[in-house]
């Protein structure tokens, strides 16, 4: 299955912004649905965004209107734009392939003052 490896996480005060990516081994133009998913401390992992091979995106309602997932097939790279970070938003990321059912390591995305 593709290799997916996640960066851009860190710490990030209230109301700022955290740029996250998804760098694959092999081409995802042929991959109809990537996403990103999260996971807080003591929840279930959840759907934050989903985008289809052209481009579609699909959000999580605790996230619309914060967020913006894109993919460039030609760099076979996924990202996550996140603006307005609420501490609620603190998880842990993770890019997954829908289609392959491969998921990334995660990265750590932690909001706090």
């Amino acid at each position: 299955q593709v290799q997916l490896v996640e960066s851009g996480g860190g710490l990030v005060q209230p109301g700022g912004s955290l740029r996250l990516s998804c760098a694959a081994s092999g081409s995802i133009g042929s991959i109809t649905w990537m996403g990103w998913y999260r996971q807080a401390p003591g929840k279930q992992r959840e759907l934050v965004a989903v985008i289809s091979s052209g481009g579609r995106p699909n959000y999580a309602d605790s996230v619309k209107g914060r967020f913006t997932i894109s993919r460039d097939n030609a760099k076979n790279t996924v990202y996550l734009q996140m603006d307005n970070l609420k501490p609620e938003d603190t998880a842990v990321y993770y890019c997954h392939a829908v289609d392959l059912g491969s998921w990334g390591q995660g990265t750590q995305v932690t909001v706090s003052s």
